[in-house]
């Protein structure tokens, strides 16, 4: 039987609302808005229990552990419905969520209309259903489906019609939702002439802009080449067109990814901590920083591809090196705010103060784990983007331990983690199992140190990525450290505790939801104080989007416009047809 808890921040019910107006939960002061949050939660949180399940089927079938589930021609769809579940249907599906709680709670207003938000989140959801039915078609022989191109699709690699049309259709629901997101904060800029914007409507205004920009080149990719390829229209692609144009928005997307994250570490983390937020200006920095060098460092996924001149390869690699500098930024505001609010609890001493921190608070605990693993995936990225020592590791375990490290804690945890906040704030309902919800966060984390250090360890050694049959009998992997056995016992160790950390966390939400009402209105503390230094300590320049939008268009331009404008000038459809006159 499931228990209520009684946390650091208070909540109580209480029928008088009069008096306590400003401790409402969301859902009593916006109830559209708490309605959109929960339904796009509600989907994230199922695209990460399957996805979860097809990941430890995968893990285990791929270390040899245990093979009784999947055969090795259906790990490709297996793993294809793991990436694509979780890389974009349960985090793209929980911004969604966020970005509504956000866009309203830092407006004070609902979404203008309730119509048109249930509109794109039912589009959205029509899209990941198309797209899930096409990959999980493949498993069943008897349904005409396919789509075992994994989470990239590469052309030649063909998926079923339908993979890609439900791709579309969740790619427009994401910008119609933010379309609604923009108008919202269109109509309160009206109502609020001169005023700085509110810092979460600033990155969500941000984030939203960097995703128009990085979607147009999946969107290209789908609905012109790959979409006509599946149906028939057209004979052939050329694969190095099309795989620009995926790395145009892929890596971008992994900053899309960590939007939420930081949307979470900057607003709501410090308040966790017992203090406030260190620095306005810099969060606002930070994300200026990621809207306009976000795009142009698609290359360096591509430095394999000889049909890539090498300069802008350089390019890619410099921009990606710039892009450790919000990281940076990230790094010390955030730590700052943990460190105000530890010394406001007590905390003492160069490092003491770390004990003082809640760290029984699953909602603290997981935020504060993520951001740790993010920083050694920083490190591991690193390694990534220069273009001698890629050459090692391109294409090796290597690769997918290192963006577990990114997606899948410092996004996925602080994701889960955030809910503990957040959920009983939209549904009105005290958390339940909060013992379980206090111990997911160190499962996950000790899950994922565990199979991430294998997979990096394995990728030196140079045990490839993306196959059911890795073994290689042939070759002899030799290790720097361990074996091979040992590597893959590990992997298989840790991807069943993240399985099971993901489990936990549903648990908890599924209870919280099915869990009945108390008498009255939930009252919570849910307020976020005011930063250290506030929005007036930084110059208005920093509020004009629509500057920074340019900057980033610009610089999109010059790292891509020669690149595809010499691939689609060399024959766009056909790379062995005589090319466009140019």
């Amino acid at each position: 039987m499931a228990h209520p808890h009684k946390s650091e921040q208070p909540q109580a019910y209480e029928s008088d609302t009069a008096q306590l107006s400003d401790r409402l939960a969301f859902i009593h002061k916006f109830p559209n808005a708490a309605r959109i949050t929960r339904l796009s939660m509600g989907v994230s949180f199922t695209a990460l229990t399957i996805g979860a399940l097809l990941g430890i089927v995968q893990a285990l079938h791929r270390t040899n552990v245990f093979r009784g589930v999947i055969s090795s021609a259906d790990y490709y769809s297996v793993l294809t419905g793991h990436g694509v579940l979780l890389a974009l249907f349960f985090t793209i599906f929980f911004l969604t969520g966020i970005f509504t709680w956000g866009t309203s709670r830092s407006l004070g207003r609902e979404l203008p209309s309730p119509r048109f938000s249930l509109a794109w989140f039912l589009l959205m959801l029509s899209g990941a259903v198309m797209t899930a039915t096409a990959i999980f078609g493949g498993l069943v022989g008897q349904i005409p489906f396919s789509a075992d191109v994994l989470y990239t699709f590469y052309a030649p690699l063909q998926a079923h019609p339908l993979f890609y049309a439900g791709l579309a259709a969740w790619l427009v629901g994401t910008w119609l939702a933010g379309a609604d997101w923009i108008r919202a904060y269109y109509h309160w800029r009206q109502d609020n002439p001169g005023e700085r914007i509110p810092l979460q409507m600033f990155m969500i205004l941000t984030t939203m802009l960097m995703w128009y920009i990085a979607t147009l080149g999946v969107a290209v990719e789908v609905l012109l080449f790959l979409l006509p390829l599946s149906l028939g229209l057209i004979e052939s692609v050329d694969p190095l067109l099309t795989r620009t144009l995926f790395w145009f928005f892929g890596h971008p997307v992994v900053y899309f990814w960590l939007m939420p994250a930081y949307f979470a570490w900057y607003t709501v983390l410090p308040k966790l901590s017992g203090g406030r937020l260190f620095s306005d200006p810099l969060a606002r920095v930070v994300f200026i920083l990621f809207l306009i060098l976000s795009t142009p460092v698609g290359f360096h996924h591509q430095y394999a591809d000889p049909g890539v001149p090498e300069g802008f390869k350089f390019i890619a690699m410099t921009n990606t090196m710039f892009l450790l500098l919000p990281s940076f930024l990230t790094a010390f505001t955030v730590v700052a705010s943990m460190e105000y609010g530890a010394r406001q609890r007590g905390g003492t001493g160069y490092l003491g103060w770390l004990k003082a921190l809640p760290w029984g608070n699953p909602a603290f605990a997981g935020c504060a784990l993520a951001g740790m693993m993010f920083a050694a995936g920083g490190f591991s990225g690193i390694i990534n983007a220069g273009m001698n020592i890629n050459s090692l590791i391109h294409n090796t375990l290597w690769v997918p331990g290192h963006f577990h490290l990114t997606v899948g804690t410092a996004s996925a945890l602080t994701m889960m983690a955030i809910s503990y906040w957040l959920y009983p704030q939209i549904t009105g309902k005290r958390l339940q199992f909060y013992g379980i919800a206090q111990v997911q966060p160190y499962i996950w984390f000790i899950g994922m140190g565990l199979m991430s250090n294998a997979m990096h360890r394995a990728g030196l050694a140079g045990v490839p990525r993306r196959t059911a049959e890795p073994q290689y009998q042939q070759f002899d992997f030799v290790p720097v450290l361990g074996s091979m056995s040992e590597m893959r016992l590990q992997i298989a160790i840790g991807g069943t505790l993240l399985t099971l950390g993901a489990l936990m966390f549903v648990v908890v939400m599924v209870g919280t939801w099915l869990a009945e009402r108390g008498r009255g209105q939930l009252r919570v503390d849910s307020h976020l104080p005011e930063p250290i230094s506030g929005p007036a300590d930084s110059p208005r320049v920093l509020d004009n989007v629509k500057l920074w939008f340019v900057i980033a268009v610009v610089l999109v331009a010059i790292a891509y416009g020669f690149p595809i404008y010499s691939m689609v000038a060399d024959g766009a459809l056909n790379p062995a047809a005589p090319p466009f006159p140019v």
